[in-house]
């Protein structure tokens, strides 16, 4: 392909690490090596929302026909204040003007989805499970990293590889980072907790629309993940999410608590304060009482760092720029993470330290930018502009919000998380005859309707 072929390694196979492997896949690498340190992946976790300005890079990516056959495509948001008081209903995705669809899909379908997809188009002996990350060591030609096996404190199989580049892509609690930073300490805890769930019931609204309520300090979001749902049944599995603040803001620590987000908790820890909650139709006292398990996610984030790339070595994704869950926007973030960095080793091939810090120059400062907007309530910021000056509930948003503050709002955080309409349907544009011409000239992988759809849950 014209390219060298360094060889490439990934620490962390979620949908951050998987994604760069694809992308670096279609950009010309194929000595790509995936390190994992759980001993299995499977269809754990709750929703996700996938931007347009991701699912352009999937689509490009030839990922398209099976993200649609798995996930909702998005048709509408929706704001409401805890009254049940419409703030702002806005189109989403296709329906908003977009070429290309807002995805909402189960993070751990989303998963197996690039999983199945890296190991078809890589091979399945790329993926090295139960393998965590330990260390590694540079110079000017190479860095080797160091694994060791989690769960049975046995030497991995691979105990170290030396390669050109290591891609630190292992989540919020990155260890990677932590050698980097060693004195950072653990993430930062917003002093809110979120309480999820799935349950499968009847459609509401347009059968594909989202529903956020409350205010910054006790919200409730609920939207349909499962196309197979909709298709096979008429009904949608609806994942929801109760937010609750038990940490007063002013509280300086900021250690979040302990928890085990595998094991489900009581419904008495949140329910009581959403008992009279109605929006959209839906009830959130009917959601929580027939799911069957909640599990418990303290709201956490990072401060941005100042670097991101050291010699051979980068960050991406939650490792590189942990947030708030807020904007629908941390999935899309390493996703795109993904495609500028296939980009940035493609355009310096024999100079990867000058291609890692490119990278950095790129992405860091927006993704930084979107931490402090999410810390501000990013696009939620209209939930608590009602709740302040209308807390006992409006006749007319308008009354309360002006038009152009309550439009302004949702327009300034689209900017910052780079997902404006004319810039995402410019680059759909772009990249349609490229897609085309890689598709007719395509020989190395099988197509893409062969991948296969995860089963919903």
């Amino acid at each position: 392909m014209g390219i060298a072929q360094p060889k490439i390694i990934i620490a962390g196979a979620g949908i951050g690490g998987l994604s760069a492997a694809l992308c670096l896949h279609a950009t010309g690498y194929t000595d790509i090596h995936i390190f994992e340190a759980s001993s299995q992946l499977t269809t754990l976790g709750v929703g996700i929302n996938v931007q347009p300005s991701a699912v352009l890079i999937l689509r490009n990516l030839g990922l398209l026909p099976t993200l649609l056959e798995t996930g909702i495509t998005t048709k509408e948001l929706n704001f409401y204040n805890c009254h049940g008081d419409s703030i702002l209903s806005e189109p989403r995705g296709l329906d908003a003007g977009y070429d290309i669809p807002q995805i909402s899909i189960h993070r751990g379908e989303f998963q197996m989805l690039l999983l199945r997809a890296v190991k078809d188009r890589l091979g399945h002996e790329r993926v090295h499970l139960n393998h965590a990350f330990t260390s590694y060591a540079q110079d000017d030609t190479s860095i080797t990293a160091h694994f060791t096996q989690r769960s049975d404190g046995q030497p991995s199989s691979i105990p170290s590889m030396t390669g050109s580049v290591l891609l630190a892509a292992d989540g919020i609690n990155s260890h990677a980072r932590r050698l980097l930073y060693p004195t950072e300490g653990p993430p930062r805890f917003s002093g809110r907790i979120l309480w999820r769930g799935c349950i499968e019931r009847d459609p509401y609204l347009t059968g594909a629309s989202m529903i956020w309520a409350g205010h910054a300090n006790q919200k409730f979001i609920a939207y349909p993940i499962s196309a197979q749902a909709a298709r096979q049944r008429n009904q949608s599995v609806v994942n929801w999410i109760a937010e609750l603040r038990v940490r007063d803001e002013n509280d300086p620590d900021l250690t979040p608590p302990p928890v085990d987000w595998t094991r489900s908790v009581p419904k008495s820890r949140f329910e009581g304060p959403f008992r009279t909650w109605t929006c959209g139709g839906l009830r959130m006292a009917d959601l929580i009482d027939a799911t069957p398990k909640v599990y418990e996610f303290p709201m956490c984030d990072r401060d941005p760092v100042s670097q991101w790339s050291f010699g051979r070595l980068t960050l991406l994704g939650d490792a590189a720029h942990a947030m708030y869950p807020i904007g629908s926007n941390g999935a899309s973030q390493a996703i795109l993470d993904a495609e500028a960095l296939a980009h940035c080793l493609q355009t310096h091939p024999n100079d990867i330290p000058a291609a890692l810090q490119e990278y950095q120059s790129l992405r860091l400062p927006p993704t930084a930018a979107i931490v402090h907007a999410n810390r501000g309530n990013g696009p939620d910021q209209v939930l608590q502009l009602a709740h302040e000056r209308a807390p006992d509930g409006f006749k007319h948003v308008y009354d309360v919000i002006p038009k152009e503050e309550l439009e302004g709002v949702g327009a300034k955080y689209k900017a910052i998380a780079g997902f404006e309409i004319e810039a995402v349907n410019n680059k759909a544009r772009e990249t349609a005859a490229q897609m085309e011409a890689k598709k007719q000239t395509r020989t190395q992988t099988q197509p893409v309707a062969t991948l296969g759809v995860v089963g919903s849950v």
